[in-house]
Order: C-alpha cells, then sequence, then structure tokens
C-alpha cells in the first residue's frame, strides 16, 4: 500500500497540472496565440535555464555514471533500428511511417520524464538526468530528422542536421552549465538565485502548457497507427529495456532516470517536427496527446512495479 500511494503521489501532481491546462483552455482564459507564445518561451527560456541551473549546481564526480550514459545511448539507437524495420513492415504510407518511428524512439524526457525522476529519487537525480539530456536530446534530434527526411524523400543534409543541434537552446543551455563548471565561473548569489527561481516555474508550466495543448480531434482514421505507436512507446519499450538495464546492474537512481527515458510519452516537439518536414502531423499531434494522457496510468503501473520490486 505504502508504494501504491508513492506512485500515486509522483503521477498525479503532473496529471492536475494537465488537467489545469485543459480547464483553462476549455474556459477560454487562453487562447491558441496565446498557447503556442507561452509554448515558444518555454522551450527557448525556461528550459534551458531549468537545465543550465541543474548542470551548473550538480556535483559532477557524485553523478556522473558512464554505465548509464552509455546503456541511454545504445538503448535509444536500439529501439530506433527495431522500430524502423518493424514500422516499415506494417503500414505503408511515408509520411505516417516516420511519425511512428520518432514517436517510438523519442521520449518528452525533460518536460515529463525528468519530474518523475527526481520525485522518486530527490534532487540528485535531477543534476545526472541533466547531465543526460546534454547527450540523449542531440541524439533524439538527430535521428528524428535523419527519419523524417528519408520518409519525405529527400536527401539527408549533414550541414542542417548539425545546425539544428548546436542552435537547440535544451542542448545549449546543458553544455552553458557544463562550461561554467568546467571553467570555475561562479555566479553572484543575486543572479543565482534568479536563475534558481526561474528553473521551479519550468515544470508546472511546461505541464500547464501541455494540457492546455490538447485538442481531442476525430481519432478514427488513424486509430490503429495510434494504438501501434503508443503501444510500442508506454509499454514494448519499457517491458524490454528496463529489465535489460536491472540485468546491468542500472538500480536505484539510474533505473528512475532510464524509466523517465522509456516510460515518458512522445515528446512535444515531435509535432511541429513533422509539421515542419512533412510528415503525418494529425497522427504526430494525436500521438502526443493521447500519449501524455495514457502514460499517467502506465507511469504510475513502471513506478508501482519497480518500487515493489525494490529496484528504486
Amino acid at each position: 500500500m505504502e508504494n501504491l500511494i508513492l506512485s500515486l503521489n509522483v503521477v498525479l501532481p503532473l496529471f492536475l497540472m494537465i488537467v489545469l491546462g485543459y480547464g483553462l483552455r476549455v474556459l477560454k482564459i487562453w487562447d491558441t496565440h496565446t498557447i503556442n507564445g507561452m509554448n515558444t518561451v518555454v522551450f527557448k527560456v525556461f528550459l534551458p535555464v531549468l537545465l543550465f541551473i541543474n548542470v551548473y549546481q550538480t556535483d559532477i564526480a557524485g553523478v556522473f555514471n558512464l554505465k548509464l550514459m552509455l546503456f541511454a545511448i545504445f538503448s535509444v539507437i536500439l529501439i530506433f533500428l527495431i522500430t524502423w524495420g518493424i514500422i516499415c513492415l506494417i503500414e505503408k504510407e511515408n509520411p505516417k511511417r516516420g511519425v511512428l518511428i520518432q514517436a517510438i524512439f523519442r521520449s518528452n524526457f525533460v518536460i515529463f520524464g525528468i519530474p518523475i525522476a527526481t520525485s522518486l529519487c530527490g534532487a540528485e537525480s535531477t543534476g545526472a538526468a541533466a547531465l543526460l539530456v546534454a547527450v540523449i536530446v542531440p541524439l533524439f534530434n538527430v535521428l528524428a530528422v535523419i527519419t523524417l527526411e528519408t520518409f519525405r524523400g529527400s536527401r539527408i543534409h549533414v550541414r542542417k542536421i548539425l545546425r539544428g543541434i548546436v542552435t537547440n537552446p535544451l542542448i545549449i543551455g546543458s553544455l552553458l552549465g557544463l562550461l561554467f563548471l568546467a571553467i570555475g565561473i561562479k555566479l553572484p548569489s543575486a543572479i543565482e538565485k534568479t536563475i534558481s527561481d526561474l528553473s521551479k516555474v519550468t515544470t508546472p508550466l511546461a505541464l500547464v502548457i501541455l494540457g492546455a495543448s490538447f485538442t481531442f480531434s476525430s481519432v478514427r482514421c488513424n486509430l490503429r497507427n495510434l494504438c501501434i505507436g503508443l503501444l510500442g512507446k508506454l509499454v514494448l519499450a519499457p517491458v524490454i529495456f528496463l529489465p535489460l538495464a536491472i540485468m546491468f546492474d542500472l538500480k536505484g537512481t539510474s533505473l528512475a532516470i532510464l524509466l523517465a527515458i522509456f516510460g515518458s510519452p512522445p515528446a512535444v516537439s515531435s509535432f511541429s517536427m513533422a509539421k515542419q518536414m512533412d510528415g503525418d502531423a494529425d497522427l504526430a499531434g494525436q500521438l502526443v496527446v493521447f500519449g501524455s494522457m495514457f502514460s499517467v496510468i502506465t507511469m504510475f503501473i513502471w513506478i508501482f512495479i519497480l518500487k515493489e520490486g525494490q529496484f528504486i
């Protein structure tokens, strides 16, 4: 019962923030223009600030885990390759292929996953997760661009991929934190406190905006692909890779971070990327929306199972 209550306490606040955002949208307190503007601010300002301060205030020697980093990298690549092969067999339309592959390997690690890891294991997991973001987010971006470009029928432009990586605000925030740590730059206490206070706004605001972005348009034509994408992302990926992580003795904080990577819903940015690169934007948006909804249930189940097994 204790683990059941703990699992509920970890997931329920995230769900309530999402519900609040949707309620504000229904009450017309926020319109589409406002939501889009605030989403841009979160992505370009608040999330980079959060990642910067998490890395900056982290004892790298204490949280750096080479085994965790290598396992996460190889697992994401393996999910990508397996998904590519399976989706090409069961789906014939290229715009849908790219979107499905992206949805399964690319998770909402920063907005949804990190708060869960922090709730489970405390602040020490935040620093370790922020370090992993500097590696995993570029990997997500590279694989997503390769996927969508391939199924758009275009030639893959390496320069375009590299430009997208170096200009990604999340990557910039993480790398700046690492740079400040490496050089030994100390922020004045007033500036550090300001940045720290701003970072505390990030997760609640991002989740509220995510809820406000929900639109329940017709899903009948995409029902089959929705089931495929969500089953692969929320069930099969964790079923395969969490036990593997335990076999490699990745438990506690490391396993909580891997749960955040494998068990989180499809990334919110996957919708905008699919729209810009001629993927099936309707399917991409529905995968994000319904993935975020159902992940509240699946994440609750995963947390309960891992706590009962005393793995985290």
